[in-house]
């Protein structure tokens, strides 16, 4: 994966698992600052403040900026807050939150219980809520012909998308692609046109 992408979850997601009697609920989303992973842990502990245990972990990597906590949240030290990091960490997720809480149920599960447990619940809710790809965007402008219309789009489709078409006594075209490739897609676009296109970074 390249520097100009990057993982994280798809959506907010909510699991359940049962473990021993004990009741797991799993919440996982996606975030944009620590502010908004802090926030979201507040709100779950809020919502289950009659819970044993609300454990807690983020990962977050804005603009090479890079924060990471995890909360035993009064588990045996080790056995929680890490485990669940560690899965974040181990499907290379970044911007992801993930608080796990927890109803005793009367069994000790013992250490190695409460890691597969915390682990289990944090996988489960990674893949409730699936793996969304997230690229950094350039954004350019093309100006050209009538005649180049069709070229243009197919190798539009190939590199991004159009996010705008304007028809006046030329073509204008607004245009959203993966960061890192403007120039092959510049190239591409000037030996098909033969140089007739006038390209504008923004």
């Amino acid at each position: 994966m390249d520097e100009n992408s990057y993982k994280t979850l798809k959506s907010f997601s909510k699991v359940e698992l049962v473990f021993k009697g004990s009741l797991f609920l799993g919440y996982g989303k996606p975030v944009k600052s620590e502010a908004e992973a802090k926030e979201f842990i507040d709100k779950i502990k809020e919502i289950h403040n009659d819970a044993t245990h609300n454990v807690s972990a983020y990962r977050i990597n804005i603009e090479n900026n890079f924060a990471m906590k995890y909360d035993d949240d009064g588990e045996p030290q080790g056995s929680s807050g890490k485990p669940i990091y560690k899965v974040i960490e181990l499907k290379n997720l970044q911007n992801t939150v993930i608080v796990v809480t927890r109803y005793f149920g009367g069994v000790k599960l013992g250490y190695g219980g409460l890691v597969k447990a915390y682990s289990d619940t944090a996988t489960e809710v990674i893949n409730s809520s699936g793996i969304l790809e997230v690229f950094e965007k350039s954004y350019l402008i093309l100006e050209f012909d009538y005649s180049e219309i069709q070229k243009i789009k197919d190798i539009s489709k190939i590199f991004g998308k159009i996010v705008d078409e304007n028809y006046s006594d030329i073509v204008k075209f607004k245009l959203e692609i993966k960061k890192g490739l403007e120039d092959e897609f510049t190239k591409k676009l000037i030996n098909s046109t033969k140089n007739k296109i006038k390209i504008y970074n923004l």
